[in-house]
């Protein structure tokens, strides 16, 4: 029963191996956040780089899957909506969660300068691809791959390395009461002390091989129940495959946040946007035709500013630093999820 056949399988089964394959994701997704906040308290990391480099980049693998898969069958209107769907989606969790799980604005208790530098970097990124996709793109001889995906993909993997390193380069001090860790009495029990570090790792490994196979399940049976539904790829990619591959996101942005790490929160969710824009180049590679970005149209552009409109809404949230709240959320994360309204509205429309 293959999953590259979906679409011939009868929705109620597609259904429920998406359910099944949400329920591995949320499980293993709540695993993987625990062992990493264990690992980073016995080597001493960041967390921002926890965040961005092992959830974001472990979290991105349903991405990975669904791109290469995609590209591959000539369909890139599904892969590239998938990643800037993801994009947008992400940062609308973290408003979400915001509102169920914190007790003050999640933007009031973050501190690292690292951050913000990840927000706008993210940001800038996006709006490139916008600008390749309204401007055109052609392709580099003898790679196959075009000019404007490679230079996203060039400025994603920068905009990483650039954020990871820039708590240790700035000279901004952080001045915070406390390191934003619950106390002992209520970490108890959150991870296990018992575990060696190697120990540790190979759950990390089990935890994202999970997450890869029930991601690239969720993305499978999602087109294909898109497709029995009669919807667009434009449509399928960004709200459907972009929501379902976005699931491991949404499970580690509630760990995080209940471990009382908001830094390790942000950090996943625009890593794993960075880590995802990255893999445009892979898909013009596998993708056969003209550059992958030059079939794009107006309804890329649109997602793609959406997405980096919600990053600057919490930008500001980050830069503001106070506890406003409104519907029991930061008020930045309510504007967060008004625009994500409007705009998906937007974009039903196009």
């Amino acid at each position: 029963m293959p999953l590259s056949d979906a679409a011939g399988y009868p929705v109620w089964a597609n259904a429920l191996i998406f359910l099944a394959a949400a329920a591995v994701v949320w499980i293993s997704g709540g695993r993987l956040t625990r062992h990493l906040d264990a690992i980073a308290a016995k080597t001493g990391m960041e967390q921002v780089f926890v965040g961005m480099l092992l959830l974001g980049g472990i979290t991105s693998l349903p991405e990975v899957a669904n791109t290469v898969t995609a590209s591959s069958i000539g369909n890139p209107a599904l892969a590239v909506n998938n990643l800037l769907g993801s994009a947008a989606i992400n940062v609308l969790l973290l408003a979400v969660v915001d509102g169920f799980v914190g007790r003050a604005a999640v933007t009031s208790i973050v501190a690292r300068p690292s951050t913000m530098m990840m927000a706008a970097l993210c940001m800038i990124v996006l709006i490139l691809i916008a600008a390749i996709i309204t401007v055109g793109d052609v392709m580099i001889p003898g790679i196959g791959v075009g000019v404007g995906s490679l230079a996203v993909g060039a400025a994603a993997i920068f905009s990483f390395w650039l954020a990871a390193g820039h708590d240790r380069r700035s000279p901004w001090s952080v001045d915070e009461d406390g390191d934003g860790r619950p106390d002992a009495e209520e970490a108890e029990g959150q991870v296990e002390p018992d575990l060696t570090l190697a120990g540790l790792w190979w759950r990390v490994a089990l935890d994202g091989a999970l997450i890869f196979a029930a991601g690239y399940a969720l993305s499978q049976t999602g087109d294909a129940i898109a497709t029995q539904a009669g919807l667009t790829s434009a449509i399928v990619g960004f709200a459907l495959i972009g929501a379902a591959t976005s699931l491991p996101e949404l499970v580690t942005i509630v760990a995080a946040l209940k471990l009382g790490r908001p830094e390790m929160a942000f950090g996943q969710v625009l890593g794993t946007n960075f880590v995802n824009l990255a893999l445009l180049p892979l898909g013009d590679a596998v993708f056969r035709g003209p550059p992958l970005m030059e079939t794009l149209g107006s309804f890329e552009t649109v997602s793609a500013l959406l997405g980096a409109t919600l990053i600057g809404v919490f930008m500001v949230g980050l830069l503001e630093h106070r506890d406003r709240t409104i519907w029991k959320m930061g008020v930045d994360s309510a504007v967060v999820i008004l625009i994500f309204a409007a705009g998906s509205a937007v974009l039903a429309m196009i």
